[in-house]
């Protein structure tokens, strides 16, 4: 699958790519931001490992990549960084632009089954399929062995539920405020009910962090979690934290760091961003 490189821009060393791909999944042409680290240019035979950043509700593959400050500690460590958008654009579906949590920067990185949805709202085939075999086809210097995921808010409910689905696929997993518990906040009873159905709550639970987290069987659990104590989405009980940490007892470490006065902006995460690359790091060049 062709993919095209719109912008290069010269970051911490290394060059972040400003791309685009025709996507089958999704129906549609998807954008995403591929950094690659000054190894990959010192050496152009060095293969480097991959971290994908899932980005929160209204997001598009630029946030993470221009606010999130990730590139920093990649390039110290020597890992390519991922930044995918969050939704289909452009499929002309009724209602599609009409709220900023559901439908257009809101497709929560689970492929819809409820029509008109179903045509295109595919993210978590996009994600965990499509999307890294154009990056590993068309960028032979990022390793498609080692790869880690992490996200924010609706992407930390994407990278938490993405690797506790698919065992072995993802080295480490890491979220800011994510979404932990879907199935029992506004946001998610929205997204899954309008991608789902309402009555579909079995389908539910497979995409519930919280919910998945019971079942798992794999390795000791090694999972960091930021939440800001001045978090207005947490107050609000969108986040639900706790839930994930009770049902993740016995099943390995939870780590979830109270950073006090620190809200759900990418500056908490720009605050935070060495700890995760370098969290995810541990996993990919151990």
């Amino acid at each position: 699958m062709a993919v095209t490189t719109k912008a290069t821009i010269a970051s911490f060393g290394g060059k972040l790519l400003k791309c685009t791909h025709n996507a089958s999944t999704t129906n549609c042409e998807m954008a995403f931001n591929l950094y690659l680290p000054p190894q990959t240019l010192i050496n152009t035979l060095s293969r480097v490992p991959l971290l994908i950043y899932l980005a929160g509700l209204t997001c598009t593959g630029d946030n993470g990549a221009d606010k999130g400050f990730f590139q920093h500690a990649a390039s110290q460590r020597g890992i390519a960084v991922l930044y995918p958008d969050t939704s289909p654009r452009g499929l002309k579906i009724q209602g599609e632009n009409d709220s900023y949590d559901f439908g257009s920067g809101a497709g929560f990185y689970v492929d819809a089954t409820k029509e008109p949805w179903s045509k295109g709202y595919n993210m978590y085939s996009y994600i965990t399929s499509e999307l890294p075999k154009a990056v590993f086809d068309n960028f032979k210097e990022v390793d498609g062995s080692r790869v880690s995921i992490f996200g924010h808010s609706m992407g930390g409910h994407g990278a938490l539920t993405l690797f506790l689905k698919n065992p072995g696929a993802y080295r480490s997993v890491s979220a800011f405020a994510p979404i932990a518990n879907p199935s029992n906040c506004d946001w998610g009873r929205k997204a899954f009910g309008g991608y789902f159905g309402e009555e579909n709550k079995a389908k539910w639970a497979e995409h519930d962090a919280t919910e998945l987290v019971k079942d798992w069987n794999g390795d000791a659990l090694d999972i960091l979690i930021d939440v800001g104590t001045s978090d207005n989405f947490y107050k609000q009980g969108q986040l639900l934290p706790e839930k994930f940490e009770e049902a993740a007892k016995g099943k390995g470490k939870v780590n979830i760091r109270w950073q006090d006065g620190y809200d759900h902006s990418y500056f908490t995460m720009a605050t935070f961003a060495d700890d995760h690359v370098n969290h995810a790091a541990r996993y990919l060049l151990g």
